[in-house]
């Protein structure tokens, strides 16, 4: 995994810190600007490395606030998160953020390949442009998602499946050891389905650490080590999980 020069916005590219969850939430709060109450309240847990985390709940339970607070997109209001053990930040490369479908401007005027080859930039920073190992990370994720033939293609003459893997394939050539992915099989078809499904467990046998929202609760029935349920921002005890307390440890 290569460390550009100058990373953007400042992020560094630290080293996992010995023996830290993959990511670890300390009484992390998050109150939108002009809101009355907190999407996300006081939440305490951690998802150890190379665990499959399910995050479940209606929407407006919180799961994507959290998720963006882990990838640095917002900041706390109060509380911490931390990443293989740093700040927020300090291991950029090291994570990769899937957003909701909805939250692409489908309009923009990229290719399909151009948007895969987005999640290399990461690794070259303000001085360097993306190579001939960038472009071939971004080929192989195209074909993992059974997309290549369609890299030549502007991303909105995609269909709405094929979008959502466009997404994911992003997120592979990233390389990243941490995938948040904010509901990767809302609305999509059958084909999709067994696609995204098919590469996020060929992620977990690679001893990739993936946590995902949902509101599916029939798809974490056998695909996730734990689960762990929103509701008004705040954690319940999940009975997948068999834990109780406040605190909440996923290990794989």
């Amino acid at each position: 995994m290569t460390h550009p020069r100058l990373p953007y916005a400042g992020r560094g590219h630290a080293d996992p810190r010995p023996g830290a969850p993959a990511l670890e939430a300390h009484g992390l709060t998050y109150v939108y600007p002009g809101a009355s109450r907190e999407a996300i309240a006081d939440l305490r847990l951690a998802v150890e490395r190379g665990s499959r985390a399910a995050l479940i709940g209606h929407n407006g339970s919180g799961k994507s606030t959290f998720l963006k607070l882990a990838a640095g997109l917002q900041a706390p209001t109060a509380g911490d998160v931390r990443v293989f053990g740093n700040r927020v930040g300090a291991c950029h490369h090291r994570v990769a953020f899937l957003p909701q479908r909805s939250e692409i401007d489908w309009s923009f005027p990229i290719t399909v390949e151009r948007l895969v080859l987005g999640g290399r930039y990461v690794h070259c920073g303000w001085l360097r442009r993306p190579g001939r190992h960038d472009r071939a990370m971004a080929a192989d994720a195209l074909e993992q998602l059974g997309l290549l033939p369609l890299r030549e293609r502007q991303i909105g003459a995609l269909s709405g499946g094929q979008q959502q893997r466009a997404l994911l394939a992003r997120a592979l050539a990233q390389e990243a050891e941490l995938l948040l992915l904010d509901e990767p099989l809302n609305a999509v078809d059958q084909t999709t389905r067994a696609t995204v499904a098919s590469v996020l467990e060929g992620l977990a046998r690679r001893g990739r650490t993936l946590v995902v929202a949902t509101h599916d609760r029939d798809l974490v029935a056998g695909d996730f080590d734990e689960v762990v349920e929103l509701r008004d921002g705040r954690m319940l005890p999940s009975a997948a999980a068999g834990v109780a307390s406040e605190e909440l440890v996923w290990t794989g």
